[in-house]
Order: C-alpha cells, then sequence, then structure tokens
C-alpha cells in the first residue's frame, strides 16, 4: 500500500471574512508587551502567530479566540489582531456559523511543501511498511514540536489496526521511545537546551522523568536505540531509534510498537529494537544520498 508525498497547489481564494469583534480587538489592542524576548532579533508577533497555528491539534477542527488564548497564553485582544491577520494571509479560515477558525490552506501547503521537498515520506514508507508487515506492529517516522513528538508517517500491519494513530498524532518527548530516540540522536549542546526546556514544561515531575531520560541516553549508548515500556500510555510499548540528516542538523525519529500486553521489554530490547535501529540506519543512508 504505498503511498507518495503530494503536493498541494496554491490557488488564490477570494480572503475568508473576519469577525467584526476581531476589528474592534485589532484598533483597541495595544503592541505586544515589551521584553518578552530579550534577544533583539526576535520577532515576537511573529512567533506568537506560529503559536496559535500549533495551537490547532489533530483533532481540532474549529478553535476560537477563547480557546486559544487559553491554549498559548497570549492575551485574547493580541488573539484577536492575530487570527485576524492569519485570516486575511489564508493561514485561518473564519467560520461565522461558528465564530471559530479552522487551519487554512496557507497553513496546509507548507507542511505538504516541507514533506514533499525532503523526500523523506517517499523514501521512508515501503521500508517502513515493509516492517510493519513482518512483525505484525506499527511504525511511525517523527518530528519534533516542543516538548512532543508529531506523527509524520505512519505504516499499519495487515489486519485489524494495532495502534490508532495517523500522522499529526502526538507524543510526548520525555516518556515516549520516538522521543527518547530523537533526544538521543541530538548534538549534546541542543539536547542539553531541550533538556531545559523539557524541565520546565513538566516542573515538580521532571526528577523522576529526568532520571528515566539518563537511563534512556545510556541504554542508547550501549545498542542504539530507546524503549518506553507502558509509559506515556499504559497499554502501548515501542522501540526507537534517530534519524540524523544534514550533518546533524535535522534529527528526526522513527518507532515500532504494539500492545503493552504483547510487546514485552525483553520482546522490544531483544527483537523490535535491534531491527527499528537497522531501519533508521538504512533510511539515513537513503536520505543523505537524497539530500546529497
Amino acid at each position: 500500500m504505498k503511498r507518495t508525498a503530494t503536493v498541494i497547489p496554491v490557488v488564490a481564494e477570494p480572503p475568508s471574512p473576519v469577525p467584526a469583534s476581531a476589528l474592534r480587538d485589532a484598533a483597541d489592542a495595544g503592541p505586544g508587551s515589551p521584553g518578552e524576548a530579550e534577544d533583539r532579533s526576535f520577532v515576537t508577533a511573529l512567533a506568537r502567530g506560529l503559536d496559535l497555528l500549533r495551537a490547532f491539534g489533530p483533532h481540532d477542527d474549529y478553535l476560537g479566540n477563547a480557546e486559544l488564548s487559553r491554549r498559548t497564553g497570549i492575551p485574547r485582544p493580541t488573539v484577536s489582531r492575530l487570527t485576524y491577520t492569519l485570516t486575511r494571509l489564508g493561514y485561518l479560515v473564519y467560520v461565522e456559523s461558528l465564530e471559530k477558525y479552522r487551519l487554512g490552506q496557507g497553513a496546509m501547503v507548507l507542511g505538504h511543501r516541507y514533506l514533499a521537498t525532503s523526500g523523506i515520506r517517499e523514501v521512508a514508507q515501503p521500508l517502513m511498511q515493509s516492517l510493519a508487515f513482518a512483525t505484525g506492529c506499527t511504525v511511525a517516522l517523527a518530528t519534533p514540536d516542543r516538548h512532543e513528538m508529531v506523527y509524520l508517517e505512519v505504516c499499519q500491519p495487515r489486519g485489524a489496526l494495532v495502534m490508532r494513530l495517523t500522522p499529526g498524532s502526538r507524543l510526548p518527548i520525555a516518556t515516549s521511545a520516538i522521543g527518547r530516540a530523537w533526544l538521543a540522536g541530538l548534538p549534546a549542546a541542543r539536547r542539553a537546551s531541550m533538556l531545559v526546556e523539557l524541565e520546565r514544561h513538566y516542573q515538580t515531575r521532571w526528577p523522576t522523568i529526568r532520571g528515566k531520560l539518563d537511563r534512556a541516553m545510556r541504554d542508547y549508548g550501549r545498542r542504539g536505540f530507546c524503549v518506553a515500556h507502558a509509559e506515556w500510555d499504559r497499554t502501548v510499548s515501542g522501540a526507537a531509534a534517530p534519524v540524523v540528516l544534514e550533518g546533524g542538523t535535522e534529527v528526526l525519529s522513527i518507532n515500532i510498537g504494539g500492545a503493552a500486553s504483547r510487546l514485552t521489554p525483553e520482546i522490544l530490547e531483544a527483537n523490535l529494537g535491534p531491527r527499528v535501529r537497522q531501519l533508521a540506519e538504512s533510511l539515513q543512508g537513503r536520505l543523505w544520498r537524497v539530500h546529497g
């Protein structure tokens, strides 16, 4: 069941309507709070706009300004100005009957262009599908987004779905095999910076999580893959390995997983872990040739 990446062409569309409240808020709201980023080259308004786009999860068809404000921590008047601008540019679409927004074509085109130009899915999918068929497990490729991993491609075995996860699904970096493998593949400086971000995110839970991450990094150093048995989800277990591209400037991660009741730690470590490591090495070599 081979799939190839598809590029969605940019089609000129009439701008969607924007709510009257957005126009009022845009007039009333002042500029963003000063000092939000100490780096003078950092454009806070742009970062906040991207935060709004990231706030849409795989199951969020529509979100309003109030929900976007709650999810991002951005003040509602500022959210209103940003959604107005993103709507005018085609990255959001305003649905008058719901008084909410959905992602627009502009946002989708960016994602599809990345996948199409990188060649990642075209190269990875046949290899991933072959391993899924051979093991009866789900195989997935993911990229990071803050403290989560986002699935780019998911291949299922024959028969009933083992894990009902699709492209766009999110897993926590710190407690999933695919996230731990991504951390393991990072250059040391980037990993240290990411650990600081994760500590800020998990707060009081961090000491316990950090201990497990340290153990995962040691395990990776010995065997080249990471595992997580019934951690981020008590019903799911998996093994994963990093895919390092562009001399380390880009790191993805690939995992193999399924029901925790079937995939014991022994199976993960003796069978599936080495197989996903081999898959990552093969994929990494092919992608280097594509980009070389």
